[in-house]
């Protein structure tokens, strides 16, 4: 039925038509567009700056069993650099012997530094609708704020994470699981929508760099904040696969490559979404 209705859409539209369908699409979008222009006009209308402010927090504060700020925390530039530092992710870490994006790399500090246990941390490590997100994902949008307005300039050209960006790409195209599903099912082609939500088209450069620096971001629909590994879990869940685990090599893979396929784009974290 759906394919029969798209047909007859598409063949008015040749026509010239607009049937009421089409129209109340184009509506829809139009609002939501305006919606997200009012939010964008007032950028302290942004609940994800609390957020940011939380993690600027606990970055500073000592905690863990060894009662240690994350202030020691190298994310690339040097301990305790931070401004620039999420741009310039994910990368390979010497000490670590992996590649890690921002939230693998916090994770892996919160561990060694202050001597957490991963265990717990990987357990249920994102916020459920409503409730606030976590401390890891509130340093994280801290530390990604401190690169609000540069440009994405990860290298990604050491053997390590050129592995990376070429997993995440099979990844990203792979169908499997039960709906044999892929991420280019929904983010492979321009102009799609899953009900209120256009789906960027996340393979292609241009639309990429519009939309992959605005993670982590404010999500209205959940009232809080998700983080890119967030996003990729509750995307794996959606297409029934298995769990995703935070820092795994799987969605450490997939951030590489769409941080790839973003390089250059702006970063304005954090973003804003429906």
């Amino acid at each position: 039925m759906y394919l029969r209705q798209t047909f007859f859409a598409a063949l008015l539209l040749s026509l010239g038509l607009s049937p009421p369908a089409v129209a109340q699409d184009a509506a829809t979008e139009k609002a939501i567009e305006r919606y997200r222009q009012m939010l964008r006009e007032d950028p302290w209308s942004n609940p994800g700056l609390l957020d940011s402010d939380r993690g600027e927090a606990l970055w500073t504060t000592a905690r863990g069993p060894k009662n240690v700020t994350m202030e020691r925390c190298d994310l690339g530039k040097g301990p305790g650099v931070l401004d620039g530092a999420f741009a310039e992710l994910p990368r390979y870490f010497a000490d670590a012997g992996r590649v890690m994006d921002v939230e693998t790399r916090i994770l892996w500090c919160m561990e060694q530094l202050q001597g957490f246990n991963r265990a717990d941390l990987v357990k249920n490590p994102h916020p459920g609708g409503g409730r606030p997100v976590k401390e890891l994902g509130a340093m994280a949008t801290y530390v990604a704020h401190k690169s609000s307005g540069m440009k994405y300039a990860a290298r990604l050209d050491q053997p390590q994470e050129r592995e990376a960006v070429a997993l995440g790409e099979l990844l990203f195209k792979r169908r499997s699981g039960p709906f044999d599903f892929a991420c280019a099912s929904c983010h492979a082609e321009a102009g799609k929508r899953i009900r209120l939500q256009g789906l960027p088209f996340l393979s292609e450069p241009a639309e990429a760099r519009k939309v992959v620096g605005e993670w982590p971001a404010y999500r209205v629909s959940s009232t809080h904040v998700m983080t890119m590994q967030h996003r990729l879990l509750d995307c794996y869940w959606q297409m029934r696969m298995p769990r995703l685990e935070l820092g795994s090599e799987a969605s450490v893979a997939l951030i590489s490559y769409l941080t790839k396929v973003a390089s250059g784009g702006e970063i304005a974290a954090p973003g804003l979404k429906r």
